[in-house]
């Protein structure tokens, strides 16, 4: 189904009926962690529940669609498909990383991927020339988040794409958990591996932690199916289930996301009491244009600056009803945290200061409620501080 538009892959890619004995049109949950050989060493299709699984091999293939990727691996969660990311380095290889990323990106990087001899440099990526300069002859990995997490700034992916393209053995893979599949395609802009959380927009009701990593590269998919293997760090069959059920409304989920956050940037643009807004589409983000460029659409994530300081802040995600205070985004909820607190907190301070993240700076993940109804919320909560 290549030539198919995204909403009817995500249907339909890796759910075919024909492929059960009892012709489901809901592909069923798979528990055996064992399969039965006709003689030693002859597995019919599967062999042991963590190498493969017909549940998660069924979302497999319909998220690689969605990307228009060639292959797709589950993991037990986005930081799950980070570090099995790694373990296609070695010990005393390095990675360039955007620096206004994730803080369990940040954190696993600095912590936890140093202590296996990786090194890292975090640069703005918002320039290639930044990447350039940061370039060692032993980088491996150019890491990207776009837009960022939380200031919402981006990176130029063909641009980078292009730019390694002239290096010999570096991978750019771009986390593109942000947009979702439905509103950029790394992999068509040149990038080698895309990934995503998929607990956020691509499930979409915060039930289920899970990562995936993608691409089109037989070599790095042969790799990254050793090491899914490997480390072991796989879904269960039930929550593959559920994110089969999930993405199949990810196109009419991330319209209304669309809309919706559209809508919130525009009224925290001209309300009194903000001082700046992050969003892509807004025409008042500087690189405005870049998202026109590589994106179709925008998705329901904003940050925004309350004048003020850390109290205003609390006390205003403190004093609203719709909009829950909660980590996570890319839910059907509308959600709110402030990172510095929250998400972020991991990162350390002089490196939240560089990047931005001030303790009055608030990140919202704007849901498909109604946008009446939010709108009102986040009135009455900006008249109580």
């Amino acid at each position: 189904m290549s030539s198919h538009q995204q909403e009817t892959k995500a249907i339909h890619v890796g759910q075919e009926p024909e492929q059960w004995s009892h012709r489901e049109v809901v592909p069923p949950i798979s528990l055996a962690t064992t399969y039965k050989q006709p003689r030693p060493g002859e597995a019919i299709s599967y062999e042991y529940g963590r190498s493969g699984n017909p549940t998660r091999c069924c979302l497999e293939k319909c998220l690689a669609s969605l990307e228009n990727a060639e292959h797709g691996f589950c993991f037990s969660s986005g930081l799950a498909s980070i570090t099995t990311l790694t373990y296609l380095l070695k010990s005393g290889d390095h990675i360039i990383s955007g620096d206004d990323i994730y803080g369990g990106t940040n954190r696993l990087f600095q912590k936890c991927a140093a202590r296996m001899g990786l090194t890292t440099t975090f640069v703005d990526a918002r320039d290639v020339k930044n990447i350039a300069k940061a370039l060692q002859p032993n980088t491996r990995l150019i890491w990207m988040e776009t837009p960022t997490n939380p200031t919402m700034k981006l990176a130029d992916i063909k641009a980078i794409a292009d730019y390694v393209k002239t290096l010999d053995n570096v991978i750019l893979a771009v986390d593109n958990t942000f947009m979702s599949p439905y509103f950029q395609k790394p992999l068509d802009l040149g990038a080698d591996i895309v990934l995503h959380s998929i607990s956020k927009y691509i499930n979409g009701h915060s039930d289920v932690i899970m990562g995936v990593i993608m691409t089109r590269r037989e070599d790095l998919a042969e790799r990254i199916r050793f090491f899914q293997n490997a480390l072991g760090a796989v879904p269960s069959p039930f929550d593959c289930f559920l994110v089969n059920r999930g993405v199949k409304t990810l196109a009419v989920r991330m319209e209304c996301h669309q809309r919706n956050g559209l809508e919130i940037a525009k009224y925290l643009e001209s309300h009194p009491k903000v001082a700046k807004v992050y969003h892509p589409g807004l025409p008042s983000h500087p690189q405005h244009e870049l998202h026109k460029k590589q994106c179709s659409g925008s998705s329901g994530m904003i940050s925004f600056e309350i004048k003020g300081g850390k109290k205003e802040a609390s006390d205003f995600v403190a004093n609203l009803e719709i909009f829950t205070l909660a980590e996570s985004l890319g839910g059907i909820e509308s959600l709110i945290e402030i990172p510095s607190l929250m998400t972020h907190t991991s990162v350390p301070l002089e490196q939240r200061k560089q990047l931005g993240i001030s303790d009055s700076l608030v990140r919202v993940s704007v849901g498909i409620e109604s946008i009446q109804d939010l709108i009102a919320d986040m009135d009455q909560a900006f008249a109580k501080i």
